[in-house]
């Protein structure tokens, strides 16, 4: 009994002297990335968000530049439509009546600005008069318009005149609201189209 009494304790001893002599354990490896890792992700998250940047920004420049070329392209159209408008004339008249002199008015920048454009000045006349006649109306007509374009400092070289007398009619009916559509000058861009300075 008494044996038995030691021996107990002298195997718990043995077992946890056992157990104490062992080779501690490795240590842990570290989960995840090691700081080098870490550095590299970090340079290439950085150098990502550069060139995202980058390609926003060219992008943005882009974008830019093509609603400034539409606009000016917008220009360019308007500045144009305001060339190629019509003026109407009094029966049996070449004077500029004020409503002529406000179109031609609008002009006149736009002329200064492009100095490439060169223009026809075409006038009309309606159906009463003889042809004779409404031929050489028609180009009292267009001598005013370029006559007034010249008093503006345009070099009157920049401007043909052409008369059409009767010829060609806006309406062909034979009525007042008719005639007064057919007494005009038309504006035809002959040169320099594409090189209209709208200005600002």
């Amino acid at each position: 009994m008494t044996h038995r009494r030691i021996l107990v304790p002298v195997l718990a001893l043995a077992v946890f002297a056992a157990a104490c002599s062992k080779d501690p354990p490795p240590p842990v490896e570290p989960a995840g990335p090691t700081a080098e890792e870490i550095a590299a992700q970090r340079r290439a998250d950085s150098i990502r968000a550069a060139e995202a940047a980058a390609e926003r920004e060219r992008r943005a420049a882009e974008a830019e530049a093509e609603r400034e070329r539409r606009a000016m392209e917008q220009r360019m159209a308007a500045a144009r439509t305001t060339l190629e408008e019509m003026i109407f004339f009094g029966y049996d008249e070449s004077t500029l009546t004020a409503e002529a002199e406000r179109v031609l008015r609008s002009k006149l920048d736009i002329l200064r600005n492009s100095p490439q454009v060169m223009m026809r000045i075409d006038g009309h006349a309606d159906e009463r008069g003889s042809t004779e006649y409404n031929i050489a109306l028609g180009n009292r007509r267009a001598e005013a318009v370029r006559a007034f374009f010249v008093s503006f400092g345009l070099d009157e070289g920049r401007f043909q005149i052409r008369s059409y007398g009767e010829e060609r009619p806006l309406n062909p009916a034979s009525s007042e609201s008719a005639w007064a559509r057919n007494r005009r000058a038309e504006f035809v861009i002959t040169a320099g189209a594409n090189q209209i300075n709208p200005g600002m």
